[in-house]
């Protein structure tokens, strides 16, 4: 459930019109739905309920402070994956105590970082990374807590980019090797071993594969608990999956009564649960606002020039991802679709955000809205063709604020310097 629709004939967020953001900060622009980032939380909460557990956002699905620290204040962690996500984190008021460090590349100094804010655990991906961390925590006279991420070889039936379960994957330990790497893990004086990891890709749309790879964990975990070692957290990962379009994905319901009725199998262990939910929380809490500039046609299509482009939502481009478009001002009733390709100004013919997409008719100036776009949306945002990113603007109930300034043209070259020669 999100809080985007047509009162009238406008399309609102919440009870402000996406037609009043528009008009006074511009185009293109993010809009958050503070309300439908609380309920998303709640229910995914709720969902695991009946067993200990932290829920750790993805702070790479969306890094904005405001987002964080709505989340941050209903409880929730963050899960990071390099030292500025770290300091977001910190900045909006995530207690160091409930941040994971997952990521295949951690530095030295993004390692230090995190051991002087004492996070709770940092998912290990490999055996050089973990005598890379227990130097660094000899080095700084402390205990690096850690957990094993395993790679279990779980096809999580995903787009391949964003698959991190399989074998050929560069993520985690294979399991076949993982008990192996807790001994050398706990041979590690500066080393406490916490618990241990897996995640097995993004947009997931079936319990299954995520209910395979955690059994092959918790038998890892009972086999390590039966040896003596001392585990707490059991990380499942995140990576549920939200509609976009005509997908089903389970809902958090679905995905908790799973969870818990795997774990139950087991009998009681003494593990708090983590998981790593973004896009089911951010995804469809927001949307992106873009005007139309031009009609065109090519004679064997028909296009939408508008200002929002590959640089601002990557998705579409990168994975071919299908996000819904919905114009600000409700159409007729009984108005005839037309096949358009919605597309941005950069200089690719990859920029994109809808194909062949059957659309109402729309007028040069019209506003649309991206839908589902709070996830992997301004995270993934750059500069191009040296297009200024987007603002970002936090609705809650009938207010709105401007949560991030839309980029100037200074700001394209603020950090750079002239050579002495030039």
């Amino acid at each position: 459930m999100d809080h985007f629709d047509y009162r009238g004939d406008d399309l609102f967020c919440e009870g402000v019109s996406l037609a009043r953001i528009a008009e006074e900060l511009g185009t293109p622009t993010y809009v958050y739905s503070q309300a439908t980032l609380k309920r998303h939380y709640g229910v995914f909460d709720k969902a695991l309920a009946a067993v200990p557990h932290l829920i750790c956002f993805s702070v790479k699905a969306n890094s904005n402070g405001a987002v964080l620290r709505t989340l941050a204040r209903m409880g929730a962690g963050a899960d990071i994956v390099s030292g500025g996500e770290l300091m977001r984190a910190l900045r909006a008021g995530i207690p160091a105590s409930r941040i994971v460090f997952s990521g295949v590349g951690k530095r030295e100094d993004e390692i230090a970082a995190a051991l002087k804010q004492k996070i709770l655990l940092f998912n290990v991906e490999s055996t050089s990374e973990l005598r890379t961390i227990a130097r660094v925590a000899e080095e700084l006279q402390c205990k690096a807590p850690v957990a094993l991420r395993v790679n279990p070889d779980v096809d999580p039936g995903t787009h391949p980019y964003i698959a991190t379960g399989l074998r050929k994957s560069k993520f985690g330990i294979p399991l076949h090797h993982a008990r192996e790497v807790y001994e050398q893990a706990l041979g590690f004086s500066s080393l406490e071993v916490r618990g241990i990891d897996c995640h097995i890709g993004s947009q997931l749309t079936s319990v299954g594969p995520l209910v395979e790879s955690v059994g092959h964990v918790v038998e890892l975990a009972q086999d390590l608990l039966a040896r003596g070692v001392n585990l707490s957290y059991l990380d499942i990962g995140g990576g549920l999956g939200i509609r976009y379009s005509d997908e089903t994905p389970p809902t958090p319901d679905d995905y908790g009564a799973a969870v818990v009725t795997l774990l139950k199998q087991f009998g009681q262990l003494p593990l708090t649960v983590i998981t790593e939910p973004g896009r089911v929380i951010a995804g469809n809490a927001g949307v992106l606002l873009t005007r139309v500039l031009y009609r065109k046609s090519n004679e064997q299509k028909e296009f939408l020039v508008v200002d929002a482009a590959m640089n601002d939502l990557l998705r579409p481009s990168l994975y071919g991802s299908f996000h819904g478009i919905q114009p600000v001002r409700r159409p007729g009733e009984r108005v005839e679709l037309e096949l358009v390709d919605v597309v941005g100004p950069v200089c690719e013919s990859g920029d994109f955000l809808a194909q062949e997409r059957p659309m109402p008719p729309v007028a040069e100036g019209a506003l649309l809205a991206v839908m589902s776009a709070g996830a992997y949306g301004w995270s993934m945002s750059s500069n191009y063709n040296s297009r200024l990113r987007a603002a970002e603007v936090l609705v809650s109930e009938d207010r709105h604020a401007l949560v991030r300034c839309r980029e100037e043209v200074a700001d394209l070259w603020r950090h750079e310097r002239d050579a002495p020669w030039l």
